[in-house]
């Protein structure tokens, strides 16, 4: 029971943050557009420019002031909440899904030894230190060159994702990066962008011109959020796909996605100039190509590879390595605590399943060492090594 409340918990929290997270993307999406579309040449006393647009069968006309309109109008929509509720689902589910099994989801005895305690206490303190560390480097010089500024977050994003590798299990490395940067975006949100709107509602309510500066230093800070969505995205979705952060260089194929991402949002943040800069799209095009090829197995495939030296492997050497590093989990009836259904709704409890999963097997256990997660089960090198034969020779008595 505790182990399908377990799952539930973590279905919920995730159906929520995915939800909540859309509403503020989209919200973040469609300011950004909106600013990047404005019409700045119907400029008049007071209103920096205007809009039309149509939508869901009518018409709309936005206006954006200089600075403010001369009265407060009695409805002011405010967009806080939706950046609010991503970050607190998602850090739930941070602890439901890995603070809570962090023996098999952040652990990795290949990687680092640490202690299940160490490394949600390293977990915590990247969130927090992140913030402030980028928090600094906005309200340095550098700010008022933005190029380096972007330059200096991204080298540090890099090294993040490095050191995280150094210590934890690919997935939670790249989670943990993700959930940086996350943080970083609602701090945003909490401590600069909602204040500085807040101080200017405040300045008309007392009678008070508003200060432009703080609306730009808002501004600023959107437009860094609109950077990073791409980057957070992938994050979000990567945990599907162990070629990425189970690669002995997954720190590197996430800073070149996150760099891939940011290209891809630049582009459409500038495309409504007179240089769009088309080259960006078709950059990014071969930049992933090169990613995927970079990060493509190092050994041919078992169906089309050459005979290679070592010892024939008989099937029932590979069901029992199945038998007891994998089916643990990979049952009907899981007997791991934690698990009340096979991950993934993946089997592997008879013989037919094991070969029909035989592709999935050599990408997760043979070519990552990402199953078992942390190693729970303690699939050993030489068996990782009979699998590889097995999948690329076939048993001797298949």
């Amino acid at each position: 029971m505790e182990a399908h409340l377990h799952e539930w918990a973590n279905l919920l929290l995730r159906w929520a943050h995915f939800i909540v997270g859309v509403a503020w993307i989209g919200a973040s999406f469609y300011f950004n557009w909106l600013e990047n579309h404005i019409e700045r040449l119907n400029k008049r006393e007071g209103i920096a420019g205007d809009l039309w647009a149509i939508h869901g069968g009518g018409f709309y006309f936005v206006q954006k002031y200089a600075v403010a309109p001369e009265k407060l109008p009695s409805t002011l929509h405010w967009f806080k909440w939706e950046a609010y509720s991503t970050w607190i689902t998602g850090f739930l589910l941070l602890i439901v899904v890995y603070y809570m099994n962090a023996g098999s989801m952040m652990v990795d005895p290949s990687v680092a030894d640490i202690g299940q305690g160490t490394a949600i206490a390293i977990g915590l303190a990247v969130l927090i230190g992140s913030w402030f560390v980028y928090d600094g480097l906005c309200r340095s010089p550098l700010a008022s060159r933005p190029v380096w500024l972007a330059a200096t977050g991204f080298a540090l994003l890099v090294l993040l994702a490095w050191g995280l590798s150094e210590l934890f299990s690919g997935r939670a490395a790249y989670i943990h990066v993700g959930a940086a940067i996350g943080t970083c975006m609602v701090g945003n949100v909490f401590r600069v962008i909602i204040p500085s709107q807040r101080d200017m509602v405040d300045a008309m309510t007392a009678g008070r011109e508003p200060d432009p500066a703080k609306g730009k230093n808002a501004l600023l800070r959107s437009r860094h959020n609109n950077y990073l969505t791409l980057p957070v995205l992938f994050i979000m979705i990567s945990h599907h796909f162990p070629s990425t952060y189970a690669h002995p260089w997954n720190w590197a194929v996430l800073a070149a996605v996150m760099l891939i991402g940011a290209g891809v949002r630049h582009y459409f943040n500038i495309r409504h100039l007179p240089e769009r800069k088309v080259w960006i799209l078709p950059a990014a095009a071969v930049a992933t190509a090169a990613v995927i090829v970079a990060t493509s197995p190092q050994v041919q495939d078992w169906r089309a590879g050459p005979q290679e030296e070592g010892e024939s492997v008989s099937w029932a050497q590979v069901q029992s390595i199945i038998d007891n590093r994998c089916v643990s989990c990979h049952a009907a009836s899981p007997t791991q605590a934690g698990f009340s259904s096979p991950p993934g709704g993946l089997r592997l409890d008879s013989d037919a399943l094991i070969e029909t999963h035989r592709d999935a097997i050599n990408r997760t256990s043979v070519q990552s060492t990402y199953m078992p997660p942390g190693n729970l089960t303690g699939m050993t090198d030489e068996e990782r090594a009979m699998l590889r034969q097995w999948i690329r020779h076939g048993a001797t008595d298949d």
